[in-house]
């Protein structure tokens, strides 16, 4: 009596290769590239260069030398000393106001020489309302024709930063055109 053994089923590495490089090319080839750029979706911060954080992390970093900017207690007396100025607008004070609870994990990444930029990320996460608070948008220099290119969405944006609300208004032009008259609003005041 011959006995039979049955083969038990094993990995076969060509035939999973040969399955998973076609579709993994396919993905980088039309999922991740320009043609459909929807589908692949990253997510923003929301942080941008106009923020008031980051002009008030760069003013701190500029008023302590390099050594001072590397130990946590200096950076920390730094920041007092700099929201005790009098002479700070309404918005650097709100960035005070916001930094003030968390100094030590403002201090963190700035000891370790963290843009501010950087910095201003890593404690939104902790304080969303910090990105919340930007410098507005100066819309005296810009023509017409530069208005016209903004979005709707930014151009609400401009007038709900100026306290201004456009009732009534439906075409983008009507938008513009809000914008231009409410220039005078756009200070440096809350």
């Amino acid at each position: 009596m011959v006995i039979t053994r049955e083969r038990s089923p094993r990995f076969d590495f060509v035939r999973f290769c040969n399955l998973i490089i076609p579709i993994y090319l396919f993905y980088l080839v039309f999922l991740r590239s320009s043609i459909y750029p929807s589908i692949y979706i990253s997510i923003d911060l929301s942080i941008d260069v106009r923020t008031v954080c980051v002009k008030v992390m760069e003013d701190i970093r500029a008023t302590m030398t390099k050594e001072e900017s590397r130990k946590k207690p200096d950076i920390e007396k730094a920041m007092g000393v700099y929201c005790a100025r009098d002479d700070l607008s309404a918005r650097e004070k709100k960035i005070c106001y916001y930094i003030d609870p968390i100094k030590r994990d403002v201090a963190q990444p700035f000891s370790l020489g963290m843009p501010s930029l950087k910095v201003c990320q890593r404690i939104t996460k902790q304080n969303p309302e910090i990105c919340t608070v930007k410098f507005p948008v100066k819309t005296e220099k810009m023509e017409q024709k530069d208005l016209s290119k903004l979005r709707v969405k930014q151009l609400k944006q401009i007038l709900s930063q100026r306290g201004v609300e456009c009732t009534g208004c439906i075409e983008k032009e009507e938008f513009v055109k809000k914008v231009q008259e409410t220039e005078h609003l756009a200070t440096d005041e809350f």
